[in-house]
């Protein structure tokens, strides 16, 4: 379907998806002076009031940049809140976005429906995370515009369906605005994405092998040396099942193939103050595409790559 503005002015159809600890205003400005969608979750700015300095912060870096660059505006940036029971901040931060009128809300662990509401209000739109169909056709009824597939092989909390079953089924019944997630790191994988149907691609890990990344360089050259087999799926650490890099559990003191599991009823993703929510700063969330990160390298050259293989892959295409 046709981007809807200000998404329309996108050098690549990409999402950079938001990620915990990772994700900050350097990393999300970056991104979209690339031009790509940067994100961040809401959490990340710690404590609450940092929210606003954040995005007072991005706004005012990518308005700078647009009067520099009108012929290459930025593109524009969206806020991930996590909607789970746990979050006692969510209404607070909900109301810091309406106060910038956020253009895209990415919603997680839960639909709630005067969250989506909330958005549509002040002009945004909202995508939501889902790993199967049956989470889909309820973010929907509830009043999310659109949907982010979270397929199997993505970093972070993802599922183990298929992309291509994913968005089959998806596609089936839903026409709106989706956003494939899973192993995306690749300007090829991007092409893929769209020939499955999807909008855009929703990449990652990848961006944690960037200068701007708030990652420490451990994590940054874990990403490097990593592979697709070097990624381990446990709930161990959040009560979720995830993605992460086995050298970081084994660096802990565990062994990966002997990981006990969690209780899903624990989780708490509210202030972070959690044993589970600080464990993400010593095991490192990760998806399986990383095979393709080759370097530690700057926003802007990682997207001028993904370009060019963006590029070569249509032509090779088109090329028959």
């Amino acid at each position: 379907m046709p981007l809807p503005a200000p998404f329309d002015r996108l050098r690549l159809p990409v999402i950079a998806s938001p990620m915990f600890i990772v994700s900050g205003p350097e990393l999300v400005i970056a991104q979209c002076k690339a031009g790509i969608v940067g994100s961040f979750p809401a959490l990340n700015a710690r404590p609450s009031g940092v929210l606003d300095e954040w995005l007072a912060r991005i706004t005012e870096e990518l308005a700078a940049h647009d009067r520099a660059n009108p012929d290459r505006p930025s593109a524009p940036f969206a806020v991930n809140q996590i909607v789970h029971k746990s979050n006692a901040r969510l209404e607070e931060d909900m109301g810091v976005c309406e106060k910038y009128k956020v253009p895209l809300v990415i919603t997680s662990l839960g639909a709630r429906e005067e969250v989506f509401a909330a958005v549509k209000n002040w002009g945004g739109i909202t995508l939501h995370d889902v790993i199967n169909n049956r989470f889909a056709h309820k973010a929907i009824d509830k009043g999310a515009t659109g949907l982010i597939p979270v397929a199997a092989g993505a970093g972070g909390h993802a599922g183990t369906q298929s992309p291509f079953a994913l968005m089959q089924e998806i596609r089936e019944w839903f026409d709106g605005l989706v956003a494939l997630s899973g192993s995306i790191a690749h300007g090829r994988s991007i092409l893929a994405a769209q020939a499955l149907a999807a909008d855009f691609a929703y990449i990652g890990s990848a961006f944690i092998a960037t200068k701007e990344a708030n990652a420490v360089d451990g994590y940054k050259q874990g990403i490097v040396d990593g592979s697709a087999e070097g990624i381990v799926y446990s709930n161990l650490f959040t009560g979720v099942h995830g993605n992460y890099l086995r050298s970081s559990i084994e660096t802990a003191g565990m062994d990966p193939d002997n990981l006990p599991e969690s209780d899903p009823s624990k989780m708490n993703f509210g202030s972070g103050g959690s044993s589970k929510s600080k464990a993400w700063k010593d095991i490192w969330g990760s998806g399986q595409g990383i095979g393709a990160v080759k370097a530690v390298e700057s926003v802007a050259d990682f997207v001028d790559r993904l370009e060019a293989q963006y590029a070569e892959a249509r032509e090779r295409l088109l090329a028959g």
